[in-house]
């Protein structure tokens, strides 16, 4: 299966590589994707290994089956308002302006190349790390299998996503995303089959999950409605689904689709594919507690290895089973990482080193330097993967991949949003964003590096920064505050700069009328 899988990659990569020979063509599939395409390569790059192994595990083993409202939440949140709101808009706006990457937008629309350089470091300082713990997961799940050093699947998902993506451009990526899409699709609904049939069925896999008392409840906790912590589901909800809107990876799909229809049939299509791979693998991880035997727990010997919770739950099904699973997670490994690397090349490329150049570099030769950042990002992370497995003692990588969600959602959430929809919104609002976003989790990262006490600092305060998932949360929303706050009172945009760009969204159309009847 993994030979055939790794065939039909690097087919698909050479395959492509006529359409990624322009800029245009390399970052955006010059703007010709389908929708099932595009809707497939928005939710392969929504949803990775760190959701299948890492979150399932932690908010099933947390919250029970009401962690299943965190798929919801992807698929209603994420995926379909996410479509409704900013779709259409971004794709029309993006092409009235030539941008093509987030930074890019930002530069265009509020005629800063001070503010897209930003925007791009801010993208690079935080992608990285996030495209590192893609690989985490992998060991266990392999380990169920194959006697391999981990470095060894490091290096092959970073040979091969490297490969297709080098030479295919987003394209390669697109179409093997909808290959991958199609795998967890029937992937994910084969492992839920098979774990609740190893528990005798649904019925009597709930009711064993009833009977596991927690704190303050007697039994029932980890099947009711909304768990036994409702507040701390609701920010893990908002964090996995209203984030989506503010990544760089995520936002660019809208920037490549082809057309207004496209974008309609792309809604349904995603919010499905959501519904079951999101929706799937946190009701999966609902189930964790049944495994509490199996699973390995950190020093205390209570606090579980939530990455081991899931690959337990697999280790006794059976081989054809693991087979699809192994599948599945490189699929949802690889499609991501390879949104990610052409994210983080891309935007470093035209928004910092053709700025910087003067504009001097040529479209081939931007295609090459892009081309070696894929390179350059994929060892990094591989990189970082390894040194972290190696040393588990190393905090700091994993209290990054922490923050960068919370990091990028909170500095361009707003920004992007009200940049689509409001004339009013000034460059002074989006730098503060960038603050605000950036600092809020950097501080959240010194607070879970250094172990400090929070408790001390008032109940609001110390809630907040208990958890990265929280300030993630404090971050997003705020930006939707501070945005609108800091406009009403700094110096706008030029009024008539600003309507030739939202000039996209009312273009006239002169229709004949056939027949008038007078009054």
């Amino acid at each position: 299966m993994l030979v055939i899988f790794f065939a039909v990659m690097i087919s698909v990569g050479i395959r492509t590589r006529k359409k990624a020979r322009s800029v245009a063509g390399f970052v955006l599939g010059s703007r010709q994707v389908g929708p099932w395409i595009t809707a497939f390569a928005f939710g392969t790059s929504y949803f990775s290994a760190v959701i299948f192994v890492g979150y399932a595990g932690q908010f099933g083993w947390n919250f029970g089956m009401a962690s299943t409202w965190a798929g919801l939440g992807n698929a209603f949140i994420g995926s379909l308002l996410a479509w409704n709101i900013l779709g259409r808009r971004t794709r029309i706006m993006t092409q009235h302006l030539d941008a093509k990457t987030m930074p890019d937008f930002f530069g265009k629309r509020f005629d800063s190349i001070p503010m897209k350089v930003t925007a791009s470091v801010i993208v690079f300082i935080f992608l990285i790390p996030y495209t590192a713990s893609l690989y985490n997961g992998l060991s266990s799940l392999f380990g169920l299998v194959f006697d391999i050093p981990y470095w060894v699947v490091i290096a092959l998902m970073a040979v091969l996503t490297g490969f297709y993506v080098v030479f295919g451009g987003y394209m390669a990526t697109a179409i093997n995303d909808f290959i991958q899409g199609i795998i967890m699709l029937f992937g994910i609904c084969a492992v839920i089959g098979s774990v609740l049939m190893a528990n005798g069925g649904l019925v009597p896999a709930m009711q064993k999950l009833s009977a596991i008392p927690t704190e303050g409840w007697d039994g029932g906790a980890f099947t009711s409605f909304l768990g036994p912590d409702p507040l701390a589901l609701l920010f893990v909800v908002l964090l996995t689904s209203l984030g989506t809107w503010g990544l760089p990876q995520m936002v660019n799909k809208f920037y490549a689709i082809r057309s207004e229809e496209d974008i309609h049939k792309g809604t349904i299509i995603s919010t499905f594919f959501a519904l079951v791979v999101a929706g799937g693998c946190y009701f999966l991880g609902g189930f964790g507690r049944l495994y509490a035997d199996k699973i390995a727990y950190q020093s205390d010997g209570v606090t579980p290895l939530f990455d081991t919770i899931v690959p337990s739950m697999l280790a006794t099904l059976p081989a054809l089973v693991i087979a699809i699973v192994i599948v599945l997670v490189l699929s949802a490994s690889m499609s991501t990482l390879s949104s990610l690397v052409l994210t983080s090349s891309s935007t470093f490329t035209l928004d910092v080193i053709v700025p910087v150049s003067k504009n001097t570099v040529n479209e081939v030769k931007q295609v090459s330097i892009m081309r070696l950042f894929i390179l350059f990002f994929i060892l990094v992370s591989a990189v970082i993967a390894v040194v972290k497995d190696a040393h588990p003692e190393i905090t700091f990588i994993a209290q990054m991949m922490g923050v960068s969600w919370g990091a990028l959602a909170g500095s361009f959430l707003a920004p992007f949003l009200y940049g689509l929809y409001w004339k009013g919104i000034t460059r002074a609002s989006c730098y503060a964003c960038f603050v605000w976003g950036c600092a809020l989790m950097i501080i959240q990262m010194i607070i879970s590096l250094g172990g400090i006490d929070v408790s001390g600092w008032g109940p609001v305060l110390g809630y907040i920064f208990a958890s990265s998932v929280r300030s993630g949360v404090i971050a997003m929303v705020g930006s939707l505050i501070i945005v609108p706050l800091v406009s009403s009172f700094t110096k706008k945009q030029e009024a008539k700069s600003v309507d030739d760009m939202f000039a996209c969204y009312d273009v006239r159309v002169s229709v004949k009328q056939t027949e008038a009847l007078s009054d």
